[in-house]
């Protein structure tokens, strides 16, 4: 087969060579690989039918279809891989212990309380903590990922336990996967009058895709109709066989909200671990770990709950989390107490941040800031990369309007804002799930943490984009640019609240707002006395079109003199007309009204459906 050829340009052919390229690269990168012109290969994509610039990042399936077409085998680098690479060029190890078995000490394990909604997962972790945490939920739902530690006596031994709370609700599953991989043992909480439910096998096959051992709470006890032996049952089929049955997973029967049997509950945690699970870590090397949750605080700025997984993390060290980077000005623990230092699986609170990082991110401490930000910059590359490349995920909208209807394509964007960043993730995860069709494109142009600025409404009204704020409320002149621009800012304090509303928002289903639209003015040049109808004003139509029967109101030196008259009366000269248009002279009757001067405007309008979504 011959090479292919752009202008008389013989471009290289691959003959099987595999060529290795990262998430959201151009033709450029691809053309550096190969040796080629990426003018040339702008030309070959041209040949494929797809208009491509050559420095514009691209989604993978068109650098595959270049590859195949020049025979070269593409093979995109995993984001893992990359970060690994972009590590080792600062040669940096991440996620090895470092030092011999002498250099490794015991840490204690790390928990993630997983189940169905209504469950009673956070109650379970106010019962551990014995402190109050449905009650500053909005709605009574877990909206971040926290990171508590508690302490157990076991067999005489003081043991501690790091629990990460996950929400509940099934909007944050992506959330939720996260804390499985960044734990060692998951309690997956299953009530007993309830049994299996679909987010409980849900939860469980997070678990198991983590490779975790369960132990199962069985909540709820003390209810009416409950039946902690058809938990076990049920579970049987899913693979959790109880000890009782001849299986190697505990079973806890609890009731959260009176207290009861938690104590064996974290008993059974730490004999699950000890029995199946090798849990030490170096605590004298650098720290690494993973960011649990982050946000943006008034007061202290982008702050960062981490999870140290490994060395040990102390005030003053320089450390890289996702595209942020920064110095632990101070550490905080799950009390709010400061903290000079944070050992394996120990959960603390980070300030000193440049920006908010991403939760799940992992971090790690450098020697050198230079380093840090050399570090948090590639990767803020290459994610900006990543977001460009991205194409729209579609879903069905059913009579949001007439284009639709004739089965064109549109295209919906959105900008997501929120306090912190797994509500974010989850939230724009929601909305690129709910039901696809083929007649809309949902984009999300931006996401961040922190409130609705005027840079977000700069960008929704560059691009038709709705703005949602989760938690957060528009700063300082947004607001009001938003109000001047005609952006749809929405805001929602509970997620599947945001995610029901925009839903019916976008399939047409709430209650019609109406706005007044302005059609026209008309200044004043003369008035004529008419023993019939009153006074008429003789006009000229300065901007739009004046219609007979709609609403109008009187302007004179530009304040508002009267509201609501009617144009009940429209002329041409001698005729009747029903509207008279920009530049034409004309007579308008204000029926009753007869309070009208030479120079005052008649400013006409009328209230038309506001479209939703």
């Amino acid at each position: 087969m011959q090479a292919p050829s752009v202008g008389g340009v013989m471009l290289p052919r691959g003959n099987g060579q595999s060529v290795r390229l990262s998430r959201g690269a151009s033709l450029t990168d691809f053309a550096e690989k190969i040796n080629a012109n990426p003018a040339s290969l702008v030309g070959v994509m041209m040949n494929l039918g797809e208009m491509v610039t050559a420095t514009q990042s691209v989604p993978d399936e068109t650098l595959r279809m270049l590859a195949d077409e020049m025979n070269f085998v593409l093979e995109i680098v995993s984001p893992e891989e990359e970060d690994r690479e972009l590590l080792e060029s600062f040669d940096i190890e991440f996620g090895e212990d470092e030092g011999g078995e002498e250099a490794l000490v015991s840490r204690p394990p790390v928990v993630t309380v997983m189940g169905h909604v209504d469950h009673g997962k956070t109650r379970l972790l106010d019962a551990i903590r014995k402190t109050n945490v449905v009650a500053g939920e909005a709605g009574g739902i877990t909206q971040h990922i926290g990171a508590y530690q508690v302490s157990s006596v076991v067999n005489g031994e003081d043991r501690k336990i790091t629990f990460i709370d996950t929400p509940g609700h099934e909007a944050f599953t992506a959330m939720r996967a996260r804390g499985a991989k960044s734990t060692d043992i998951a309690i997956l909480v299953v009530a007993a009058n309830d049994g299996v439910m679909p987010q409980t096998i849900e939860a469980l096959n997070h678990a198991k895709a983590a490779n975790v051992p369960i132990v199962v709470a069985v909540n709820k006890i003390d209810v009416e109709g409950a039946d902690p032996v058809k938990v076990r049952g049920q579970l049987t089929e899913f693979g959790l066989v109880a000890e009782e049955y001849g299986g190697d997973t505990m079973f806890v029967d609890i009731s959260a909200k009176q207290g009861l049997n938690i104590e064996s509950l974290l008993e059974a945690v730490v004999l699950t671990a000890d029995a199946s699970l090798d849990l030490r870590a170096n605590p004298e090397q650098d720290a690494q770990g993973i960011a649990i949750e982050s946000h943006l605080d008034k007061g202290r700025g982008a702050v960062a709950t981490v999870l140290v997984q490994r060395g040990t993390l102390r005030v003053g060290d320089t450390m890289v989390v996702g595209d942020a980077y920064g110095r632990v000005r101070a550490m905080l623990d799950d009390k709010g107490e400061n903290v000079e230092e944070a050992g394996p699986s120990t959960p603390v609170l980070v300030l000193g941040l440049t920006n908010v990082p991403g939760a799940g991110d992992n971090f790690l401490v450098v020697d050198e800031d230079r380093t840090a930000r050399q570090i948090a910059e590639k990767r803020a590359a290459r994610e900006r990369n990543v977001r460009f490349a991205r194409k729209g995920v579609r879903f069905s909208l059913e009579n949001l309007d007439e284009a639709l209807k004739a089965g064109l394509v549109q295209e919906l964007n959105l900008i997501i804002k929120g306090d912190a960043s797994g509500s974010v993730e989850a939230l724009e995860a929601s909305l690129l799930q709910l039901d696809v069709g083929e007649e809309v494109d949902i984009r999300v142009l931006h996401r961040g943490v922190g409130a609705v600025t005027e840079s977000d409404i700069d960008l929704a009204t560059g691009s038709d984009a709705i703005v949602i704020g989760f938690n957060v409320r528009a700063a300082g002149r947004a607001a009001q640019m938003a109000d001047r621009e005609g952006v749809d800012v929405r805001y929602y304090s509970v997620i599947y609240q945001a995610i029901e509303e925009i839903e019916a928002a976008l399939k047409g289903m709430l209650k019609p707002e109406y706005e007044e639209v302005e059609l026209g003015t008309a200044e004043i040049r003369e008035i004529f006395r008419s023993s019939k109808l009153g006074n008429i004003a003789g006009v000229l139509v300065r901007s739009g079109e004046v219609k007979r029967n709609t609403k109008a109101r009187l302007l004179r030196d530009g304040k508002v003199i009267a509201e609501s008259l009617n144009i009940s009366g429209l002329r041409r000269f001698k005729d009747d007309v029903t509207e008279i248009r920009e530049g034409y002279e004309g007579g308008i009757n204000l029926g009753n009204f007869n309070d009208i001067k030479i120079d005052d405007v008649i400013a006409t309008y009328e209230m038309r459906e506001k479209p939703r979504g």
